[in-house]
Formats: C-alpha cells, sequence, structure tokens
C-alpha cells in the first residue's frame, strides 16, 4: 500500500471513528481552536497529573483532515509529558510544512501519513489546528486559537 492510500485509509477512519471524541469533566487545562478558512472548530481537553497528559479529549465539528489531525494527536500524546508532547508538536509541524523533511515513521507512527499535506498548503491549516490547541492548552494560555 502507497502513502496516498495509507493516508486516505487513516483520514477516513479517525474521521469516522475519532478516538477520544469527548469532553473530560475532569480537565484541569483547555483550549479553543478555529480555523475560519474552513469552518473548523474544537475544543480540547486535557487532564494531566504534574507534567504528564493523563487523559485528554475533544469535541468539535471541522472537516475530515482536522477531525483525524485530532483524533491520532490526541491518541499520540497521552501518557507524555509536556516536553515530549512540545517536541512532537514540533516534528508534526515540520512534517506538514517542510517540503524537504523526511519523517521517522517510527518516531511519529500513524501521524507520518500527514505529509502528504503539505502539497495543499491550505489543508496544512486544517492539519495543524488541533495541535496549535494543544500547545495552548499546555500554556493554559485561554484564548481561542485561530489558524489566521
Amino acid at each position: 500500500m502507497d502513502l496516498r492510500e495509507l493516508y486516505q485509509e487513516v483520514i477516513l477512519d479517525h474521521n469516522r471513528r475519532p478516538r477520544n471524541f469527548r469532553a473530560l469533566e475532569d480537565a484541569n487545562r483547555r483550549a479553543d481552536g478555529h480555523n475560519p478558512l474552513c469552518g473548523d472548530r474544537l475544543s480540547l481537553y486535557l487532564k494531566m497529573d504534574g507534567d504528564v497528559i493523563r487523559d485528554v479529549g475533544f469535541q468539535g465539528s471541522g472537516c475530515a483532515i482536522s477531525k483525524a489531525s485530532a483524533s491520532l494527536m490526541t491518541d499520540a500524546v497521552k501518557g507524555r509529558t509536556l516536553a515530549e508532547a512540545r517536541r512532537l508538536f514540533e516534528r508534526f509541524h515540520r512534517l506538514v510544512t517542510d517540503d524537504t523533511y523526511v519523517p521517522d515513521v517510527d518516531e511519529l507512527g500513524k501521524l507520518a501519513v500527514f505529509s502528504g499535506v503539505r502539497e495543499y498548503p491550505v489543508r496544512v491549516k486544517c492539519a495543524s489546528l488541533a495541535w496549535h490547541t494543544l500547545r495552548a492548552a499546555m500554556e493554559a494560555r485561554g484564548e481561542t486559537i485561530s489558524t489566521e
């Protein structure tokens, strides 16, 4: 299976059955994100234990890429420290914006399928919305994040 087929399969699966698609009643950090270009909106909830992300959830609406990215991201950061999640954010951001970057599939796992997004600049904002919202929640900024 080539990367494009895998990309479509993963995106469709996580769009239809998003993982961690729920509000966390006991969340101690939260952030909201909005992509005005596509209309994507999401709320991200973190349950922190010290500097470890014990649980994470999201709710919202948006395109398949946005929802799939949020779903995969929540799976990827659960159980990680803030420092590890920040490093993963940087790698993901580079994956979708830097066409010279060759991802380490062992490091990124299924997130590597998003490398194809960089071919469609308008979709980069869809894929990165959840990640920027995560960063805001980790920093406890208390503001709505916009991709504009």
